[in-house]
Formats: C-alpha cells, structure tokens, sequence
C-alpha cells in the first residue's frame, strides 16, 4: 500500500512514521523548499507525548524540551498569583507520560529526522498539493508544478488553508473570532533574572490574555498574547506587527509582561478565526487530519496534539485494512476522532470566554472568579479526558 501526504507539519509527519513504522510506503509533498517549522512554542500534554515515545522520539524531543515545574494564573494588572496543578511529576505520575513545551522547530526536526531514518526519499520538498483526483483502486494527488503522484490513498494534512479539504468540501466557512493572537520568541538571558523560570503562566484580563513558557532547554521564552479587536482579519503566521502596538494592546498590564514585549525582536500577529465542526472528513480513499478537519482556537493549547493523535490513529486503522477496505478504514479513523476533536474545538472557545471575562478588572472580582473557575475539580474536569486519552487503545 502505498500512502500520499500532502503537508510535511507536524501531524503530516506523525502519521508518516507511524505508517512507515507499520510497514507502508508513504510520499509525504510538502510546499515549503526547506524542511522547518515557524519558531513559536508549543505545549505537548500526555497525551501527545504518549504518541511521541511510542513513535521512538520521545527522549530526542525530551532533549530539546522543557518539562515546565508547574502552571500559574495571574492578574493582568497586579501580578497577584494563584498556582495551578504540577506539571511535571505529576503529569507522569498521573497520566503516565511527561508534559513539555517544546520549541516548535525541535519537535518538528525530530519528527523529519525520524521520518528520514525509516525512509530517506520519503518527504518531497517544493511540491504544493493543489488538489486530486480518484479513480478505480487509487487516487492521484495534483501539484502546482504540474506535477502528479499516484498512491491508493490521500491524507489532506496541508493546514487551515486546505485545498484537499476546499475540493472535497467546497469554500472555507471560515469567520472572524473578534480576536488576534501576538506571537514571539525570547532569548530567557534577555528578560529580568525574576522572570527566568521554568513554570507556564496565563495572565488573565478583561478582553485580553498572554500565555507564556519556557522552550529549548529553558533557553528561550515563548510568548502569545490574545486581545480582542476587530481591525486586523488577515490568518497567516507570517505576518510581522510592531512592538508599538502590541505594547499598545497590552497598555497598562504588569511589568512583566510590558518586559517580555520590549524583549521580542520581531513580534508577528495573525487573526484567530472560528470554522463549525466538519460534518465529515473522508471521501473514497482521501481523508483530512490535524488544522485541515478540526482548526481550533489555541485556548485549549491541543491543536498541534490533537493533530498528533489523528496521525497516529490513522496509521493504525490504514495498517489493518487492504485494498477494497480502505475507504472503510478512513471512515473507521473518522469515526474514532470526530467526536473528541469537536469537543476539543467547543472547549478552546468556552475558554477564550474564561481567560477574557469581565470580572476580571478589579482585584475583588478576579479572587472569586479565579477560586471558582479554576478550582481544581473544575481544571480536571476540563483537561483529564484530554490528558488520559490512549492512542494504542482507540478502536479502529
């Protein structure tokens, strides 16, 4: 069998090792001339990171990564803190796997490398997926060069801007979430020695929130900062902002986050768009995983998890089936991810709402608010079934 990936991302690559792993020939077409992620942060929870040791690159991502000692919320205004679960050894000790937050390039080098060792002509670079077409006992994957590759089944793995998904499903109903996300990197030697911690934090806001965590070895700061405006609606992770504004966005908020914005050195921005769940997936034998099928608002920090966990779920329904089952084994991969992933979409949302709400203006509020909504009963319960999610037990 052979298996035709159109994206190189980080779910693209997952379910390209896996099925490597299981024996199949894959073509993974990637757009970019070069294989390299945008430098951004990610956080990996055990769930995801299950999925990494069990492909055999969990103690390579581990190297690069940090296992962040612990979660906190604080004030916008005051810095006032309340810590949050541990998730270190906790994550472990109850999930059975680690909790990182890993520089994007890191991960994505490391599941490149992978990739390369199991098959070294096995990502074609330079080649931009522009749509398919099926026929009796396989499909044909169409390039902008002109260009075509044949294989007996399409995975759509080629992001938020999908053209696998437009032709199976017709125009994004993509619309605009009233919000944009600030994004930037920092070297951790260029913020104040008080800062330097390896702990994830959300400062909380009225209209407004910033995340920020530690990434390649405790050497860098990853910080994403949301704020609700309706004047910039343009989706793309390339385009640059100034320091200016985003000092402006965020006018008022503590030292410390005002110290991490004048330490980025190119902050870039992008509009947070909302899409409703796919109602399907699969068509015949070509299929969509990750940001193709189930975009999400970061709120729920499971976008780049959950396309994770499709890759490898994927890999497990396609390595059973042959032939004329393959389209059943699409659908039976649909069947087992739809419903966690909607879930996950409606979740992220219900959080911008939490991290953004009113009460959060002035110091009285925000105590009761916070006691209540992140209590530890109420964080469980919106994260366990996340965390103790199995890919190996999911029945496909």
């Amino acid at each position: 069998m052979k298996v035709l990936i159109a994206g190189g991302g980080l779910g693209g690559l997952t379910a390209a090792l896996a099925l490597l792993q299981r024996g199949l020939e894959v073509e993974v077409h990637e757009q970019a001339p070069e294989l390299r992620e945008v430098g951004a942060g990610v956080q990996i929870s055990a769930n995801g990171s299950r999925v990494l040791h069990a492909l055999g690159v969990g103690e390579a991502v581990e190297r690069e990564a940090c296992e962040a000692s612990g979660k906190e919320i604080r004030l916008w205004s005051t810095g006032r803190t309340w810590k949050l679960f541990d998730l270190g050894a906790e994550s472990v000790a109850r999930y059975g796997f680690p909790y990182y937050t890993v520089y994007r390039p890191d991960l994505h080098g490391a599941l490149a490398e992978a990739v390369r060792r199991a098959r070294p002509d096995a990502i074609r670079l330079g080649a931009r997926a522009t749509g398919f077409s099926q026929h009796e006992g396989g499909v044909t994957l169409h390039l902008a060069d002109g260009g075509t590759a044949e294989g007996d089944v399409l995975i759509g793995a080629d992001g938020i801007h999908s053209a696998i998904r437009h032709q199976l499903f017709g125009e994004d109903r993509a619309h605009f979430s009233g919000m944009l996300a600030w994004r930037g990197v920092i070297p951790m030697a260029a913020l104040p020695a008080h800062m330097r911690r390896t702990v994830a934090i959300n400062w909380v806001g009225p209209g407004r929130h910033v995340v920020q965590y530690p990434l390649h070895r405790g050497e860098l700061m990853n910080f994403v900062g949301i704020v609700e405006r309706d004047d910039w609606q343009v989706e793309s992770w390339t385009q640059r902002g100034t320091t200016e504004e985003l000092a402006n966005d965020f006018r008022g908020w503590h030292p410390d986050v005002q110290a991490m914005i004048q330490a980025i050195e190119v902050p870039y921005k992008w509009a947070l768009m909302l899409r409703p769940p796919l109602e399907r997936w699969t068509e015949g034998r070509v299929t969509l995983l990750g940001d193709a099928c189930h975009p999400t608002l970061p709120m729920m920090a499971q976008g780049a998890v959950q396309a994770i966990e499709d890759g490898y779920v994927l890999a497990r329904a396609l390595a059973g089936a042959a032939g004329d089952d393959l389209p059943a084994a699409l659908l039976r991969y649909e069947a087992a991810r739809r419903e966690r992933t909607n879930r996950m979409v409606l979740a992220a949302a219900e959080n911008a709402r939490r991290f953004h709400n009113p009460a959060l203006a002035e110091l009285e509020g925000a105590q009761a608010y916070v006691d209540r909504e992140w209590a530890e009963d109420r964080v469980r319960e919106r994260y366990d079934w996340l965390f103790r999610y199995k890919v190996e037990e999911v029945a496909v």
